[in-house]
């Protein structure tokens, strides 16, 4: 089993160049190898999802190597939860594929493993089924999620938004859900260049009915950017829709700007 008709809930069929359901919904599979199945009536803007510019700011940016860290540990809890045999993984949210790929490929190095990527941005997905093999690519909502009841051994979720009650009808019983959320002093230093009133983040841990969490851990460290690294940040941010021009300047004129990264990591597992 791979994806499901986002109109009629079908199973899909893999033909040549495209998907097809009994209904005859279809779904062509673009040529950097991802399908599309966010139908026009489930979007909520033309382009929904990033822009082509915060995913070119993002993809700099985490090429740089300043992530790489929570991409490791991200790598490394779910390879030591995950079953032995062939686990199937989906990243929600997946973006260009950064975190997705290092799953992938830190899984396959063990054996079988199909690890899926979805977002709502066709820009990031296109992009990350043109530069990873490893990882089987879709254009999809996360509230509609094509996929079938109890398929995955485990859920990634870095930021994305995605229903309690999704997750848990797609993650098979005992399976896991890692997700990754801003620690109260994440970026607090774009926070103080913007707000006058610099609030801390909640990390009160999110209601998820149908999961029992397993493992909470923080993971902190600095930072020390360049000009360009610093706006590449801002850029993949929601920081930026209220960053002033004065804003911009500061960062473009510091010779390194100091910032502070604070995620946490929570391991729930499907009751």
């Amino acid at each position: 089993m791979s994806y499901q008709c986002p109109l009629c809930q079908l199973p899909l069929v893999c033909f040549p160049h495209f998907w097809r359901c009994e209904n005859r919904h279809q779904f062509d599979r673009a040529k950097e190898g991802y399908v599309n199945l966010l139908p026009v009536q489930h979007k909520r803007s033309k382009q929904p999802g990033d822009s082509a510019e915060m995913m070119q700011a993002r993809r700099s940016f985490l090429d740089a190597g300043h992530y790489h860290p929570l991409q490791q540990e991200i790598c490394r809890l779910l390879n030591a939860h995950l079953p032995g045999a062939a686990p199937q993984v989906l990243d929600i949210g997946c973006g260009e594929g950064y975190y997705t790929q290092a799953v992938a490929s830190k899984l396959q190095q063990q054996g079988e493993a199909t690890v899926y990527g979805l977002d709502v941005a066709k820009v990031a997905v296109r992009y990350g089924a043109k530069r990873y093999h490893n990882v089987e690519f879709c254009v999809a909502s996360s509230h509609r999620l094509p996929f079938s009841d109890c398929q995955f051994d485990a859920v990634l979720r870095v930021y994305a938004p995605c229903k309690a009650t999704e997750l848990a009808r797609v993650i098979k019983p005992g399976g896991w859900l890692l997700t990754v959320t801003p620690g109260p002093r994440h970026l607090i230093q774009f926070k103080a260049l913007i707000y006058q009133d610099v609030q801390l983040h909640d990390d009160t841990p999110e209601q998820m009915p149908g999961f029992t969490m397993n493992h909470s851990q923080i993971l902190s460290y600095s930072m020390n950017l360049s000009p360009d690294e610093s706006a590449a940040l801002l850029q993949m941010t929601p920081f930026a829709w209220r960053a002033r021009p004065e804003v911009w300047g500061i960062l473009a004129t510091s010779e390194a700007f100091f910032c502070e990264t604070d995620f946490t990591l929570r391991l729930w597992q499907r009751d």
